[in-house]
């Protein structure tokens, strides 16, 4: 989209021309953005991250946001709702078809980032990938059946398609760290906190005790009878329990405890705030442009 600006100091821009009609000291000029920039569409734009990853791809250097799609905020600029100075000149827009069929006319790399609901991601999808663009999926709790026929159709279609159950760098690290030191421990527990109650147990502890399953480790073989509710919920068959504590000013927050003879081992990661999860997703805009299936899980690129 060319941005017409009024600048003060023509001498500092190769493309300004002065005009007659203005004092001399006045130039106007058209700047075309980069034609090989990846065209991003934020689909949940209106939404505390959709604003988030609007400012982290503006930043980033070879991707512009190209489209925004919600079903609040219609008709506002997407740039003015998340503060920036300018507007980008992108209205929100609730029609998902409309906003992939102006961008595809464009012939440029593109990728929709998917902030929706788990009923909506697999049409979401589909559309996508039928003008010809790659998707970025961050939406918790997708049936593992609606990921099954993602990666079927994505698989046929030799389209692209990142499904992260979180875009967090360091909640995969803690992860990959659990899953080390599974192999040196008999006993683990998840313990996460949050400030507002939500649904739990949240998806990374959900998460970390899939990793930990079906390693070849039984967990807490002392514990596998207890059903006490204080004791937390047991997550698959190999014995890992979370606990869950909400308190109001609490950080989001994932602890895997650890003990052997003698000794405690703990992993801990804290998330203040949603800019947490932009590098993750700058990383996912990037990796999935070069993809032809589907994959699951942002760790597969670290």
């Amino acid at each position: 989209m060319a941005a017409l600006r009024i600048q003060i100091h023509p001498t500092n821009h190769k493309t300004s021309r002065y005009l007659k009609t203005y004092p001399p000291s006045i130039s106007c000029s058209m700047q075309q953005p980069p034609q090989n920039n990846i065209k991003v569409v934020i689909n949940g734009a209106a939404k505390e991250i959709g604003m988030a990853a609007v400012l982290a791809v503006t930043k980033a250097r070879g991707m512009e946001v190209a489209g925004a799609v919600d079903s609040h905020l219609v008709g506002e600029d997407i740039g003015l709702v998340c503060g920036m100075e300018e507007a980008l000149e992108i209205p929100i827009i609730t029609d998902l078809t409309m906003v992939l069929g102006s961008i595809s006319q464009l012939k440029a790399t593109s990728v929709v980032v998917d902030f929706t609901e788990p009923s909506t991601v697999y049409d979401n999808v589909k559309q996508a990938t039928a003008f010809g663009m790659n998707s970025v999926v961050y939406v918790p709790r997708i049936k593992p059946e609606t990921i099954a026929a993602l990666s079927a159709f994505c698989e046929k279609a030799s389209m692209g398609c990142l499904v992260a159950p979180t875009l967090s760098i360091g909640s995969i690290l803690l992860q990959q760290a659990a899953i080390s030191a599974s192999f040196h421990y008999n006993n683990v527990e998840i313990v996460e906190s949050k400030a507002n109650a939500g649904v739990f147990p949240s998806q990374d502890s959900v998460q970390i005790a899939n990793n930990l399953s079906n390693l070849g480790q039984l967990y807490n073989r002392d514990d596998l009878d207890t059903n006490a509710p204080a004791r937390g919920q047991r997550l698959g068959e190999d014995g890992v329990r979370v606990h869950s504590l909400v308190l109001p000013g609490l950080v989001s927050s994932t602890t895997v405890y650890f003990s052997g003879p003698g000794e405690m081992y703990s992993i801990k990661h804290d998330i203040t705030n949603v800019q947490c999860l932009m590098p993750g997703l700058i990383l996912a805009i990037r990796q999935v442009v070069r993809l032809k299936n589907l994959v699951y899980g942002l760790e597969k690129f670290l």
